[in-house]
């Protein structure tokens, strides 16, 4: 039976240990983030009157946790030379791991990275591949290495984008996704000899947290339809009208076809008072209509009176 330790936060963390039990390894430790980020003393409370999903998780499997404030501690170092792992599983974790933790396990310590390497390597995938328009994600578990993202390929699964997607929509597919692969490369492991696949660096990118998050109606609508879903639940999409930030509010906008007189890129052509959206023409001719408020979240109350008061259908962006 494979030992496993498990460090990781969130969703992928929590799909990590469901596959890995899936598979009938032992689960000998994990490490979350909250044990990371939070004084021993605050974590109980919050662990006591607010409990984190990972938390009720791991106590409804009865999974031991180690105690470390980092993945490059002493403490998570001996941790692991006690438990002496087969394998470190990683699901989404803030710090670069060490060349001396990451070479600690029998076999081998595995990311679960949420996109097809060496392509978007870096944060947030599920955001830049929608931003970027892109038709199919996936997910890829690799060795970790001295870099970012950049180890040999162990296990790959494609996972389609569909235009309605959005960045938390994807994301569960994705780790819902991992949970299975993950099963399927244990067990292989296991049981037979995987060669590991060195990524192609002529095909890899990288990508930073979201970024550049200003809607662009110079560009086609398709382009800032999918800004709008794709930061979505992370933050919103925004623009100026005069010196006033709006944000999009909520992830859903039409792209509806220009049946109006105006022809300028950036123009206002719809505005509804009472559902607070506005309809305004990109680039391709065609109008992105969307629901906003004031950026400023103390001013949101007074969206529909900044609406009726400033904004007037034909005004440019």
């Amino acid at each position: 039976m494979l030992k496993v330790v498990i460090i990781g936060y969130g969703e992928m963390f929590t799909n990590l240990i469901a596959g890995t039990l899936d598979a009938g390894c032992k689960i000998a430790g994990v490490l979350r983030k909250d044990t990371v980020k939070y004084h021993p003393l605050l974590r109980k409370i919050r662990d006591t009157f607010n409990p984190s999903i990972e938390y009720n998780y791991i106590k409804s499997y009865s999974i031991p946790e180690i105690e470390a404030r980092g993945v490059n501690t002493k403490e998570f170092k001996k941790a692991l030379l006690e438990i002496n792992p087969d394998i470190i599983l990683v699901g989404s974790w803030g710090e670069k791991i060490g060349k001396e933790i990451y070479d600690l396990p029998k076999i081998a310590t595995i990311n679960a990275h949420p996109s097809l390497l060496p392509k978007y390597r870096g944060p947030n995938p599920y955001f830049w591949t929608i931003r970027n328009q892109e038709q199919q994600s996936g997910v890829t578990f690799h060795l970790v290495d001295k870099g970012i993202d950049t180890g040999a390929i162990l296990a790959q699964e494609e996972i389609k984008i569909y235009p309605s997607d959005t960045g938390k929509s994807l994301k569960e597919r994705t780790v819902l996704v991992s949970r299975g692969v993950v099963c399927e490369l244990l067990n292989a492991l296991r049981e037979d000899v995987i060669i590991p696949l060195q990524q192609r660096e002529d095909r890899a990118s990288y990508y930073s947290h979201p970024e550049g998050l200003e809607l662009d109606f110079s560009k086609s609508s398709h382009e800032n339809e999918a800004l709008i879903r794709a930061i979505y639940p992370w933050g919103e999409a925004y623009f100026y009208h005069n010196d006033t930030c709006l944000a999009v509010k909520g992830h859903q906008a039409e792209i509806l076809e220009n049946n109006t007189t105006y022809n300028q890129a950036g123009t206002i052509t719809d505005i509804d008072l009472k559902n607070k959206t506005l309809g305004i023409l990109c680039a391709d001719n065609k109008i992105v209509k969307f629901n906003v408020v004031l950026y400023n979240r103390y001013d949101r109350l007074f969206t529909a009176n900044y609406l009726k008061r400033e904004v007037k259908v034909g005004d440019i962006i």
